[in-house]
C-alpha cells in the first residue's frame, strides 16, 4: 500500500504498488481498491494491465476528479520503470499511460540533495553510494480541475499537464506532451496538494519545512522545524486545515548502510491554511 485518499463520494481509495519489496510486480499486484466508509467494505477493485503498470513500475500517488466522465477519473504517478502518469476511468475500470519517459516525469540525473547535513544517496552496507533517482511522485489537481500538477521526487522542477488531454484515451502521446507546462523551481518535495484558491502545498525535504505556492508562483514557508522530517501525504480538509505526515523516510536502512535511524513517534501535522507561519521544535 503506497497511498490512501478519500474522494468526494466518501470512498477510501487504496493504491497498491504490488511491489512491497521494490522487487517488481506481476498482473494482479498493482491495483486501486475502494472501500465504502459507511460499511467498511471493499466495493471496487481495479487492476492495471502490464502495458499500463509494467513489472518495473512503482505507482506512487493518486488524485480523483469525480466531475469527469460517468463516475469520475483517477490520475496516478508512476515513480519508477518508464515513469509517467496513469489515467483511470472509474466507470469502466479502463486505464492508460501518458508521458512515459517525458523529461518532466524523470529524475534529474545530477540531483544530489543534502538532508540532515549529508548528501542523500543510496548507501548499501557492502557497496558504493549511488544517486537516488525517483521520478514522477507528487501529484495534485488544480482547483478548477483543468491542470494536473506533478513533480519528480528527485528534482527541483514543477510541471503541469492538461487534464482534458490526459483524460482523452484517444489522444496521442505527442498531443498530451504538447500541453505540459514548466512552472520553474520548487523545493525537493514528495506529496503535493492544492486548495480551493489554487494555492499549492508541499514539503521541503532539505529544509524540514512545509511551503505554499501562490497562483502567481511565489513561495511562502508555512511551518519549519527539526521534527518535519520528510513531509509527505498532504491533504487540505473541509476545516481549512492542511494535514501532513513526517515519515522520516530518509532515515531508512537503504540510505544508512543497513541501519534504521528512524525514531518514533512519527509526526502528523495540522496547520490552518489561512493563518501565519508556524515554528515547530
Amino acid at each position: 500500500m503506497q497511498s490512501v485518499v478519500v474522494d468526494g463520494a466518501d470512498r477510501l481509495w487504496i493504491l497498491d504498488t504490488g511491489s512491497p519489496l521494490f522487487a517488481g510486480s506481476t498482473y494482479g499486484g498493482p491495483k486501486l481498491v475502494a472501500v465504502d466508509l459507511r460499511t467498511d467494505r471493499i466495493v471496487r477493485k481495479i487492476l492495471f494491465p502490464p502495458e499500463v503498470a509494467p513489472p518495473n513500475s512503482y505507482i506512487n500517488d493518486v488524485r480523483f476528479d469525480l466531475r469527469r466522465g460517468a463516475e469520475g477519473m483517477a490520475f496516478i504517478t508512476d515513480a519508477d520503470g518508464p515513469k509517467g502518469i496513469i489515467v483511470v476511468d472509474l466507470a469502466t475500470g479502463r486505464s492508460w499511460r501518458r508521458l512515459a519517459g517525458h523529461p518532466s516525469v524523470l529524475a534529474d540525473k545530477q540531483f544530489l540533495p543534502v538532508i540532515e547535513g549529508e548528501p542523500f544517496m543510496f548507501r548499501p552496507a557492502d557497496g558504493e553510494p549511488t544517486y537516488y533517482a525517483v521520478g514522477s511522485d507528487g501529484i495534485t489537481l488544480s482547483a478548477d480541475g483543468t491542470r494536473l500538477y506533478y513533480d519528480p521526487l528527485c528534482s527541483r522542477r514543477l510541471h503541469s499537464v492538461s487534464t482534458d488531454a490526459l483524460a482523452d484515451p484517444d489522444a496521442t502521446d505527442a498531443e498530451v506532451a504538447a500541453t505540459v507546462e514548466d512552472h520553474g523551481f520548487k523545493p525537493m518535495a514528495d506529496g503535493l496538494e492544492c486548495d480551493d484558491k489554487g494555492r499549492l502545498y508541499g514539503g521541503d525535504l532539505e529544509h524540514n519545512s512545509i511551503w505554499r505556492r501562490s497562483p502567481k508562483g511565489t513561495y511562502r514557508t508555512l511551518a519549519q522545524g527539526t521534527d518535519l522530517m520528510w513531509v509527505d501525504t498532504l491533504s487540505v480538509a473541509s476545516d481549512r486545515h492542511l494535514y501532513a505526515i513526517a515519515n522520516q523516510a530518509n532515515r531508512q536502512p537503504p540510505f544508512h548502510k543497513g541501519e534504521d535511524l528512524r525514531s518514533q513517534p512519527y509526526l502528523l501535522v495540522r496547520l490552518p491554511i489561512d493563518a501565519g507561519p508556524v515554528r515547530l521544535a
